[in-house]
Formats: structure tokens, sequence, C-alpha cells
């Protein structure tokens, strides 16, 4: 199911939506339909296209040294990536080498990133939005603004990437909406922020799912993959 969500609603996490009056209440969306969200209509068209036959390249920046505090975790969301993705092609850059000059230019010639770094939203001005790197931020003007001919699909492992502006909330001022102005089809983004040690757990099972069967990852099967990978994460969590 996809939303197009404008107003308002652009703040509301709607795949939660349900009756919450009692705790076993089963009468929530999640229960009955995997939701993916789509900015404009328009970038709901392009997730309709062929899949990709290019060979994988696969980027992961983890933990830039940022100068904010350091991001429990990212060391074991990294390791079980680097497991996940043992006979792909992999680029690695990690703490000092996550330069934003080095990413940037990975980014041109790799079609599938993940980034595990702090975020940020200015509210003020929302287009400086931006994803920490080491020694300069990567701000949601600059992403637009990229010449990306392999991008395809975008996991961004930090905290307010899906959060726009409440003053222009008809319009897709996230730093999610910029991937996916940028090229990539599919982009998996946080709304709020989330906590360390579980965004490791999300990534393993996300990343299990979509390299079961040792093919080439298909991007559009990202969000029954993440679907899946907050549903183990939610049973897990409630049986400890």
């Amino acid at each position: 199911m996809w939303w197009c969500v404008t107003g308002p609603l652009a703040f509301l996490p709607i795949h939660a939506a349900g009756v919450y009056d009692t705790e076993d209440s089963t009468e929530r969306i999640q229960n009955y339909a995997i939701s993916s969200y789509a900015p404009t209509i328009s970038a709901l068209l392009e997730q309709s296209g062929a899949p990709v036959h290019k060979p994988f390249r696969h980027l992961s920046a983890i933990e830039p040294s940022s100068g904010l505090s350091y991001i429990p975790d990212t060391e074991k969301e990294l390791e079980y990536i680097r497991h996940r993705l043992h006979n792909q092609d992999h680029v690695v850059l990690y703490k000092a080498d996550a330069t934003k000059d080095r990413v940037m230019k990975e980014m041109r010639d790799c079609n599938w990133l993940h980034l595990a770094c702090h975020g940020t939203q200015n509210a003020t001005n929302p287009i400086k939005s931006a994803l920490l790197l080491h020694g300069g931020k990567l701000t949601l003007e600059e992403i637009i603004r990229l010449d990306l001919p392999h991008a395809e699909f975008a996991f961004l492992s930090a905290c307010q990437t899906m959060t726009g502006d409440e003053n222009l909330s008809d319009e897709a001022v996230h730093i999610a909406g910029g991937m996916l102005l940028a090229g990539y089809r599919s982009v998996v983004a946080t709304m709020w922020s989330i906590e360390d040690a579980l965004a490791p757990k999300v990534a393993d099972e996300f990343y299990a799912r979509l390299l079961r069967d040792g093919e080439r990852p298909d991007n559009r099967k990202a969000a029954e993959a993440l679907y899946f990978s907050v549903k183990k994460l939610r049973e897990d969590e409630k049986d400890t």
C-alpha cells in the first residue's frame, strides 16, 4: 500500500494507525498491509520501473567522525552488513574515511547506499537539512543536485531523515525525498530518532531477507524486507 500524504498527515506514522484502546487489539494497518510512502505522485510512478540489471555495487558509510557524540553499535551494524554482503562488491568508508568528498564520489559509482550517521533537520531552512559526514555536511540541497547515474537504493540509518518542514508540509522537503529526487528508486529512512541498539538488528534482518537467495537484491522488495524486519524486532522485543 502506497501513501502519498499532504498537510499535517505528512508528520504522522500512517502505517501504524489502528485501534490502541486495548493491549490485545489487532486492528492496525500494519497487520493487513505493507506500507510505503511516496513524497509525490511522480515519485510513485517511477517506483513501477523495470528491475535493474546493472552490476551490483554497495557503499556503506559508517560512523563518520562528525564531531558529535559517538553512535553506539555502528561497528556491529557494519559487521552485520559485511556478513550479509560477503560475496558482493562492497565499498566501506568507516569513521575518518567517510569524508563528504569520498562519500559523494562513491555514491556516483555505487547503486546501493547504506549510511549510518547523524542526521539533522533544519526547520528554518529545510534544504539545509543534512547528513553529518567527516569534515562536513552533505545537505539536502547538495543531494538533489548530485548526478547519480547508477542510483537505485539508499538505507538511511540516521535520525530524522524523513521528517519534513511543518511550513512546507505539502512538499517533499526531507533527506529521503532528496534521495528520490537525486535518482534513487527506493529509500529506507526514519521519521524520528531511533534507538542505537535497534538499528543494527533491523539492518541485519533487512539485508538477510533481500540476499536470501544469493541473487542480486531487488530494490522493489525493500518495503517487504523492512516490514518483516521490523515485525521480527517487535516480536523479539516483546518476548524479552
